[in-house]
């Protein structure tokens, strides 16, 4: 680079009412002035419009440098010619590469380091936050889609347990209530058979309180006795083919008695029945005593439970003695004798 001749250097007079704008200081040929050499006490970090451009290599760094102060100097040399109408000032300008080997480092200088990059690892430290950075924003986006899919992932299995919670409650509220169901049901069951025990004890008790009260009130017709034939057994010797009644075998002359108070119907003979007497109850039950040896009633007597009304015999169509005896309803049918007794509490 070309240089030009020392710069004339302007004195400063005090209290000169003029500005680099005005008058010049002072006559600006009357000391040439000498080599600028910025220090950390001269150059001041520039502000407003006037910014350094940030450029990497210490090359670049040192002419920005250099030219700020060239553009200072020579800009206060063309003002001061403007203003003065005298001639334009010589100006020198050193070799870049010697005033580049003089000047310290930029970074070094105060408010100027921090403006430009530094050159190998600060560049790649400089240019590190960019892509981790970079890097962070898109480990942050990564980290955001992982946790939505972790959260949606979360909803979804806490609805599931819900669900499955729910449906667990409800089968086991089913479960419950068939449970109380059945335990309901057999309650009731237990309950009902021990009813229907009772009643049926009340029944039997009842029934056994009635034929101990019957059997004082009704008796047996003889004694000594041996049953032979019963109600409805077949046979060619009765003429309807089957017996009518019940047989009481017992020796000729056995007394027989009233089974029941009642009126006596009839007595007398009567056909293949030989000597019968027939006594008629209060409620129309007639009982019929025949085959009998002798009477001791007759028709139209009363008589009560247990009295002497005839003897077993053998009259009428007989193989033997005995008391051939019927029991016939008030509509005249013949019914069991022998299930007849029984119901009155009578165990022939």
């Amino acid at each position: 680079m070309a240089s030009n001749g020392p710069a004339t250097r302007v004195t400063y007079v005090p209290g000169d009412e003029e500005s680099s704008f005005g008058q010049p200081f002072g006559d600006p040929l009357e000391e040439p002035l000498g080599e600028w050499n910025p220090t950390a006490e001269s150059v001041r970090p520039v502000r407003g419009r006037h910014r350094v451009i940030k450029q990497r290599g210490g090359l670049a760094r040192s002419s920005t440098v250099l030219g700020v102060g060239v553009i200072a100097a020579v800009g206060a040399g063309g003002m001061a010619t403007a203003q003065g109408g005298k001639p334009p000032v010589r100006i020198s300008v050193p070799d870049v590469s010697a005033v580049t080997a003089s000047l310290p480092e930029a970074k070094s200088l105060p408010g100027v380091g921090e403006l430009v990059a530094g050159s190998g690892e600060d560049s790649a430290e400089a240019a590190a936050p960019l892509s981790a950075a970079g890097q962070s924003a898109s480990e942050d986006a990564g980290e955001s889609l992982r946790s939505r899919i972790l959260q949606q992932a979360e909803q979804q299995q806490a609805a599931a347990d819900t669900a499955a919670q729910k449906t667990a409650e409800k089968a086991a509220t089913e479960r419950a209530a068939e449970e109380a169901a059945e335990l309901r049901e057999k309650a009731e069951k237990k309950a009902a058979a021990a009813k229907k025990k009772a009643r049926e004890e009340a029944r039997r008790k009842a029934e056994e309180e009635r034929l101990a009260k019957l059997a004082k009130m009704f008796a047996l017709p003889t004694s000594s006795y041996t049953l032979t034939s019963h109600f409805g057994d077949a046979g060619s010797m009765w003429s309807s083919g089957h017996h009518t009644g019940l047989d009481f075998a017992a020796p000729t002359g056995t007394p027989l008695k009233a089974v029941h108070t009642g009126t006596v119907k009839s007595a007398g003979w009567s056909g293949a029945y030989g000597y019968r007497t027939v006594l008629e109850l209060e409620d129309g039950t007639e009982v019929w005593y025949c085959h009998q040896s002798s009477m001791s009633v007759s028709a139209g007597q009363k008589v009560s439970t247990g009295e002497v009304i005839g003897r077993v015999g053998a009259t009428g169509n007989v193989t033997g003695p005995h008391l051939h005896m019927e029991i016939h309803t008030p509509d005249g049918t013949g019914i069991d004798p022998l299930s007849w007794l029984q119901s009155k509490g009578i165990n022939p």
